[in-house]
């Protein structure tokens, strides 16, 4: 179902109504942290979750990924955990595994959705096959960069994809190692840099237009796309430091978009959400060029939940209370069929 961009996708006291009962018998373990580039930005993720969850009345604890994760699970297991890691340990599926092997539930899609959604360029693959937009792209992998020759290789790339183009870390959140380039001259650069963070860069055309972000929630009627949030970064980049440095970026919510791009913006969201086979929550990053036409960039299936997060800017313009929300989720995890 898709909800109107500038309305509330359900109230705050519906959600309240719906998960009250039993909700002080949950004990939720919240997971973050981890080794990640992204671990201080999971740790402030996880303090935001925790707080939520308390002040809705559920019992929840905070704790690493790390060597003692397994035998605190066997030893205490939790009702369910919620992971507020970022970077591979929280997205790339295979904490999902071990979750599903200890039977534990869990908020989020499972391993298999995690590790499509993490790598960027089988995402865009599968995104591209079911009809939805996405800026064209090769992915190429350090070894094969260093092979066939840099200059070569970057040399067709510019000619093929043209300019401006991004590049990123085909596998990387928080725009770490990202980077714009607008002239060939800055390619090589880029590229080195995007090699400091994964093995294998991806580089798409830059599409100029307004960055938005969709959030999508599922509070048991189907998925939702709550509004959506326009990102306006003063360097005119969304890297690490605009997302986390207060002052570096300006969001609005509702994005300033046309009433047809709102929809658009939407209905893609929800679209890429699907395709991917996605479930409970994610975020969907996409560009809306100059005819209002919407490109998706990348899917989250774990958000950032910090004060300058995009998941909790829409939840608060949707008309809806954080920690209602992840209780929702929570209870819905404890009931799904863990078989």
């Amino acid at each position: 179902m898709t909800t109107d961009p500038g309305a509330p996708a359900r109230s705050a006291e519906g959600v309240s109504r719906e998960t009250s009962r039993g909700r002080a018998d949950l004990h939720v373990l919240v997971l973050a942290g981890g080794l990640s580039y992204e671990r201080d930005v999971s740790l402030r993720s996880g303090r935001r979750v925790l707080d939520a969850l308390r002040g809705a009345g559920i019992s929840a604890d905070m704790r690493d990924a790390d060597a003692s994760l397994l035998p605190s699970l066997e030893g205490d297991p939790p009702d369910a955990v919620v992971l507020a890691l970022h970077g591979a340990t929280g997205e790339d599926g295979s904490l999902r595994g071990v979750l599903d092997l200890c039977g534990i539930p869990y908020v989020g899609c499972d391993a298999r959705a995690a590790r499509l959604a993490w790598d960027k360029p089988s995402a865009k693959s599968m995104l591209r096959e079911a009809g939805i937009p996405t800026p064209n792209w090769v992915a190429l992998p350090h070894d094969r960069f260093s092979e066939l020759g840099a200059v070569a290789v970057l040399d067709r790339i510019a000619s093929k994809l043209g300019m401006p183009l991004m590049v990123k870390p085909a596998q990387g959140g928080s725009g770490l190692g990202a980077a714009v380039v607008r002239e060939a001259s800055e390619l090589p650069a880029a590229m080195v840099g995007c090699f400091g963070y994964d093995s294998t860069a991806l580089v798409e055309r830059f599409v100029s237009g307004t960055g938005v972000a969709v959030s999508v929630v599922d509070l048991g009627g189907g998925p939702q796309a709550l509004p959506a949030v326009e990102i306006v970064p003063r360097n005119g980049v969304y890297d690490y430091a605009a997302r986390y440095t207060a002052g570096l970026t300006t969001w609005h919510t509702p994005a300033r978009l046309e009433p047809g791009a709102s929809s658009r913006v939407a209905e893609t969201a929800l679209a890429a959400h699907k395709a991917l086979g996605l479930r409970d929550l994610s975020r969907v990053d996409l560009i809306v060029d100059e005819v209002g036409e919407a490109h998706v960039l990348g899917v989250n299936v774990s958000p950032g939940m910090t004060e300058t997060s995009l998941l909790p800017l829409a939840v608060q313009a949707a008309g809806l209370d954080f920690g209602e929300i992840l209780t929702t989720l929570v209870v819905r995890a404890t009931t799904r069929d863990q078989s």
